[in-house]
């Protein structure tokens, strides 16, 4: 994806810069992401993505490059080690469509 293809409306960016940024939001998302996905005008199809974890779908939307690695870490899990690999693993797995496992053995 280049930078022209980002589309800067999307929703789903209003939402991991909010998660960044209030950490009682992201305390709320992690309780209880649906509860949160509520508040915000998302596409049913950007919903849908995020729910599912279908990065390469939100990607094709328009989602920034780099908001895409902040959401993953966001959904599951943002503390170095074996965390941040399973998000990395949930988002190259979603990416190219190739099973990944979530412990932190995978490179």
């Amino acid at each position: 994806m280049s930078f022209e293809q980002v589309d800067k409306t999307l929703v789903t960016h209003d939402l991991v810069q909010d998660l960044k940024w209030d950490a009682k939001l992201r305390a709320q998302f992690e309780a209880d992401q649906a509860s949160v996905l509520d508040r915000y005008a998302l596409k049913p199809e950007e919903r849908t993505a995020i729910d599912s974890g279908d990065f390469r779908t939100l990607y094709d939307m328009g989602l920034h490059p780099y908001l895409g690695g902040q959401l993953a870490r966001l959904m599951y899990g943002n503390a170095a080690g074996p965390d941040a690999t399973r998000a990395v693993n949930r988002l190259i797995s979603s990416l190219t469509g190739e099973d990944r496992p979530d412990d932190r053995t995978t490179t």
